[in-house]
């Protein structure tokens, strides 16, 4: 299996503008990269039960609702809210057939926490 490799992090307007320059120069980064503000916002928006469902597509294909609300042991509603949340902000992608898909089979985070 090729990996596909999508790596979460926290950065700043400046970094996030840094890899965008670089982009347009033909600098692409090695792979794709989804990039919070703060720990605090990466925390808020990959609640467990979000992670569990990013989880569950990790590398699975496209799933409904139900099929993924099955493999995370959760009622579909409540799967169905997270991973509306999750599509919105561009994590997960949902299928002209409204199925639900994450394109990667790897996920690296990476964030520093330093002392005030």
């Amino acid at each position: 299996m090729n990996e596909r490799l999508l790596t979460i992090d926290v950065s700043s307007l400046d970094g996030a503008m840094q890899r965008m320059k670089a982009a347009f120069n033909g600098r692409a980064a090695s792979s794709a990269r989804y990039s919070f503000c703060s720990h605090q916002d990466l925390l808020r928006m990959l609640s467990p039960s979000r992670w569990a469902i990013i989880e569950a597509l990790t590398g699975a294909g496209p799933l409904g609702v139900r099929e993924l609300a099955r493999r995370v042991g959760r009622d579909v509603k409540g799967v169905h809210t997270d991973a509306q949340t999750l599509a919105l902000c561009g994590l997960i992608d949902k299928t002209d057939e409204g199925k639900l898909s994450f394109p990667y089979n790897t996920i690296h985070v990476d964030f520093l926490l330093k002392a005030a």
